[in-house]
């Protein structure tokens, strides 16, 4: 049946449209896991009052060999996310103007917004926020992974990398945190996680100019 999205019966409730593959929801979700517990064994080594973490990981030996490790698993997982998604999440005047208008934003006045791609300019800002947080973060985990890279760098260095990994880490959860919350207050967009499917409602009202390409093109055709 032909859909005529000027006329928006797309937007009814049962129907939906695809936004992510299966691949990208398992890529997702090993990056959100991996972050998780980085975060946990990393706050676990960072000061001896949340020592306690480490019974999580079997210890605080088992949390200081483990937490690099996890470290590696998030850079391969971000990377295939950031192979999927970066020309998605490239800036345009449409996330200029959304930012101009973060009051009807915030207050929820969709109608007055600009027409949006697949993203918006608060969720490509964690995008692009996350890829510069963690390629910092495996850079200096390197220089202070003491293990294999500790004879090859001065202490000074190595003091240097760990107050610039513990600082960086601090931002990359508070854009988690961001993150999260958003996912949340905005209705419908954990399910896009889950099930890979959003509904013709959810996708006409926040990404609109998306939801006109998926439906005109050859793949995401609501069913």
């Amino acid at each position: 049946m032909a859909i005529d999205i000027e006329h928006r019966p797309i937007v009814q409730t049962r129907t939906t449209v695809r936004r992510y593959s299966a691949f990208a929801r398992v890529n997702h979700w090993i990056t959100a896991i991996t972050f998780s517990l980085l975060t946990l064994s990393g706050l676990a080594l960072f000061h001896p009052s949340l020592y306690f973490l480490t019974s999580l990981f079997g210890g605080g030996a088992l949390t200081r060999a483990i937490h690099p490790w996890l470290g590696v698993i998030l850079l391969i997982s971000f990377f295939g996310m950031f192979l999927q998604f970066w020309r998605q999440n490239l800036w345009n005047r449409d996330d200029t103007q959304w930012m101009s208008q973060i009051t009807d934003v915030v207050k929820g006045d969709e109608e007055k917004l600009p027409e949006l791609e697949k993203y918006n300019a608060g969720q490509k800002g964690v995008f692009w926020g996350q890829a510069l947080l963690i390629l910092v973060l495996f850079c200096t985990g390197l220089v202070i992974w003491d293990q294999y890279f500790g004879g090859y760098v001065t202490i000074e260095t190595n003091r240097l990398a760990a107050l610039v990994h513990a600082v960086m880490a601090f931002f990359a959860i508070m854009l988690i945190i961001v993150h999260i919350y958003a996912g949340i207050w905005v209705r419908g967009s954990v399910a896009s996680m889950t099930r890979g499917r959003v509904t013709g409602g959810w996708a006409w009202r926040h990404h609109r100019k998306w939801l006109r390409r998926e439906v005109r093109g050859d793949g995401g055709r609501p069913e």
